[in-house]
């Protein structure tokens, strides 16, 4: 899925969502979590996983054409940790587009207020 088919998608299952409304909020979200990341800031999205910066050191390399040797300099790249939920969703045998797109979409109405207690964690 690229941005342009979250933005149809989103527009597709909100109502009254214009594709230019859908769009201003994927914008606004991904220029959130990249202003917070800028700040070195951690992202967690539960049941989804967690963005964070990691911060590599300066090294000596080579250059692949010459073979001189490069002071590589110190940087940061952001990391993705995928979280259980999603690790778990994406592993099941059961695992199709219509499924996971049925369970994010919540439950029927008819089974509104049916909703099972929360299982202990332990």
């Amino acid at each position: 899925m690229n941005k342009s088919e979250l933005v149809e998608t989103l527009a597709q299952r909100v109502p009254n969502l214009t594709k230019k409304k859908a769009e201003a909020v994927v914008n606004t979200i991904f220029q959130q979590m990249s202003e917070s990341l800028c700040r070195d800031d951690r992202i967690e999205i539960r049941g989804f996983g967690s963005f964070q910066v990691n911060s590599y050191p300066s090294y000596v390399g080579r250059n692949p054409r010459t073979g001189d040797t490069i002071q590589v300099p110190p940087k940061k790249l952001p990391f993705f940790k995928v979280g259980k939920e999603l690790k778990e969703r994406v592993n099941s045998p059961f695992a199709t587009a219509g499924a996971i797109a049925a369970e994010a979409a919540g439950p029927d109405e008819d089974e509104e207020g049916m909703d099972e207690a929360p299982e202990a964690e332990g």
